[in-house]
């Protein structure tokens, strides 16, 4: 398989470790942040809307445009959103910064998606879909504990500032 396919891989892991990172956060960030835990559950409901909405209208957008640019400004978008995450010390702001990253994984992953299958020949698409794919099984089993341990130990900021640095590779 390339290397390309690879590091798209490693964003998706990225993406889906932000996904659900937050379940072992949200204790700290209601803290930190000066609301309920309740409200800052309303974080994870962000990224839903950001995918459930970005999904289909991000996908259209980028059909007409070269992959390797889509990909490019998804990806910085969603490292971007992280990053003014970390630093937020508004709800409100954390709150936005979730539904743009939730619009750029969706976007990322419409890309994609195409694009791993267009790396390698037809008899490959199914495991280079399987190898892009693998990102977000990883990221389940591994990345949000592991997301959930950082936070813990360096601050629920951190937890952030890991996933906006996995997407620099890709």
């Amino acid at each position: 398989m390339p290397l390309p396919l690879y590091l798209l891989a490693v964003a998706v892991f990225a993406m889906g470790t932000s996904e659900f990172m937050l379940a072992g956060l949200l204790p700290d960030i209601a803290w930190d942040l000066g609301v309920t835990v309740g409200t800052a559950g309303t974080l994870t409901s962000a990224f839903a809307i950001g995918m459930v909405v970005g999904a289909p209208l991000v996908a259209a957008l980028a059909r007409d445009r070269p992959p390797r640019s889509g990909l490019l400004g998804f990806v910085l978008a969603f490292a971007a959103a992280h990053v003014v995450g970390a630093l937020t010390t508004s709800f409100t702001v954390l709150f936005a910064t979730r539904v743009v990253a939730a619009v750029a994984n969706a976007g990322f992953l419409a890309v994609a998606l195409t694009a791993s299958a267009a790396l390698v020949p037809p008899d490959r698409k199914g495991r280079a879909l399987a190898v892009l794919l693998s990102g977000t099984t990883v990221a389940t089993v591994a990345g949000v504990p592991g997301g959930s341990l950082l936070g813990t130990s360096l601050g629920w900021r951190a937890t952030f500032w890991a996933v906006a640095a996995l997407c620099l590779p890709a």
